[in-house]
């Protein structure tokens, strides 16, 4: 498969999302001093800079008239106007000293915003929390030289960014949020189909040989999508081969059955010749085992086959009730007790058929190794159905056999004779029918004897 040569493999996309993220707050951090100081440094506009022209006049020609103004509370008169707004505004008369001639109290904000205009060097404008200052406005009067400021001692609307450039924290704490949310976008949009892989991959493990990645992920045109599509070809060479394979052990099984349907005849002629020895006879029973090993192949070849039919929601009781009636009848011929414990309002999806064979299997499991007693019990809860089927029987000594005891022509050290222990095939049968159901089945030893098998079952 060639690698896609597009830009948007998972290196370029990490290294574009990583990369603006930190662009933007560094970007964030840095344009908002800017932005504040070049509107520190507005340029005054006209009507303000008229209001001071007019008042460094009208001082000014108060001055050249009399001297002595500069002293008096006339100044202060002068000093003191609206806007055209109706606001009232006040102004502050610098001489060359820096000191302001008109006033006693001035506030910090105008001492402030001396500095600023002294670096600037030309008239501009600043709006504090509670007062815009403007100015200065140089003028000449009686050989000396002023400055002129004007104040509006009122709230007036401040650009936004002011208010991140003045609560750090905050912004500092947006930034991190905004960055976060770009991260856990981008962490979610590579994410995504990684999640999907991995419950594709559970469905797979779990028998589930048909899901397949959704197409939304394999569409993409970075390595995940390259990934899923590689996925779902491994994925159809699996469910080929395994199917293949149980196809095979099935074809096999029918196979067989014709030379041995052909064997038995001729025996049955044999005996009927009279020629019934007890070496026929030996020929006769183990073509009668190989016959019931074919017949569990098959069964299990076609449990396997037909994982994914289509399940109905089926009375618990109703489903086992010709198992539990024959396996009852079959523990009283042996002298045991089968106890039953299943509620009849308990329902589940079921395939009817292979689930009375996964518990037909267990039960004559039971019966055959119980001493006296033999428990099948069924409790449901909102999610599943348990059915618990026990014995006080030897159990299994070795625990590796309580795992492996499910697997295909498995047999425990114990069981290994013919006649006890079967060919290792119900307990598989029984398995690949809880695995149809999508359940799952455990064994483990009862204390201080006897073995216990645990079934759960979707509800």
């Amino acid at each position: 498969m060639t690698v896609s040569k597009l830009p948007n493999r998972i290196f370029i996309k990490l290294l574009l999302g990583f990369w603006f993220c930190s662009s933007l707050i560094i970007a964030i951090v840095g344009l908002l001093p800017l932005l504040q100081q070049n509107h520190d440094r507005a340029p005054l506009p006209p009507h303000l800079e008229r209001m001071l022209t007019r008042v460094a006049n009208n001082i000014s020609e108060r001055l050249i008239s009399d001297p002595q103004t500069i002293n008096t509370s006339r100044l202060k008169r002068l000093t003191h106007l609206r806007d055209r707004n109706d606001k009232p505004v006040r102004f502050y008369i610098v001489d060359h000293q820096g000191r302001v001639i008109n006033s006693h109290k001035v506030s910090r904000g105008l001492r402030r915003f001396m500095l600023m205009s002294d670096e600037v060097d030309r008239p501009m404008t600043h709006q504090f929390k509670s007062e815009l200052i403007f100015g200065p406005y140089k003028f000449n009067a009686a050989g000396e030289q002023y400055s002129i400021y004007g104040r509006l001692a009122d709230h007036h609307p401040r650009p936004w960014f002011f208010f991140f450039a003045e609560n750090k924290l905050l912004t500092l704490g947006l930034a991190i949020i905004l960055s976060g949310l770009l991260c856990g976008l981008l962490a979610w949009h590579l994410g995504k189909p990684l999640r999907t892989l991995k419950l594709t991959a559970d469905s797979l493990a779990a028998g589930d040989l048909a899901n397949r990645v959704d197409k939304s992920t394999t569409k993409r045109k970075d390595e995940i999508g390259q990934l899923a599509l590689a996925f779902n070809s491994m994925a159809d060479s699996v469910e080929n081969m395994v199917h293949s394979q149980q196809r095979l052990i099935s074809d096999i099984s029918h196979e067989l059955r014709t030379p041995l349907t052909r064997l038995q005849l001729a025996l049955a002629l044999a005996r009927k010749k009279g020629q019934d020895t007890a070496e026929t006879q030996r020929i006769g029973y183990e073509a009668e085992q190989l016959e019931q090993m074919i017949a569990e192949l098959l069964e299990l070849s076609r449990v396997k086959l037909n994982i994914h039919d289509t399940k109905h929601l089926v009375s618990l009781n109703e489903t086992l009730s010709q198992v539990l009636d024959d396996a009852d009848f079959e523990a009283a011929q042996q002298g045991k007790v089968l106890v039953i414990d299943i509620d009849d309002a308990i329902s589940l999806p079921t395939n009817p058929r292979p689930l009375a064979r996964a518990i037909e299997n267990l039960l004559r499991n039971a019966i055959r190794y119980a001493e006296q007693q033999i428990s099948i019990t069924a409790q449901s809860s909102e999610k599943e159905v348990t059915i618990t089927i026990a014995d006080d029987g030897p159990g299994i000594e070795n625990e590796q056999d309580l795992k492996a005891v499910f697997d295909p022509f498995y047999r425990p050290q114990t069981a290994r004779e013919r006649e006890s222990g079967g060919w290792g095939l119900g307990l598989a049968i029984t398995k690949a029918a809880i695995d149809a159901h999508q359940g799952e089945i455990v064994a483990d030893n009862l204390t201080p004897h006897g073995l216990r098998v645990t079934i759960k079952l979707p509800s």
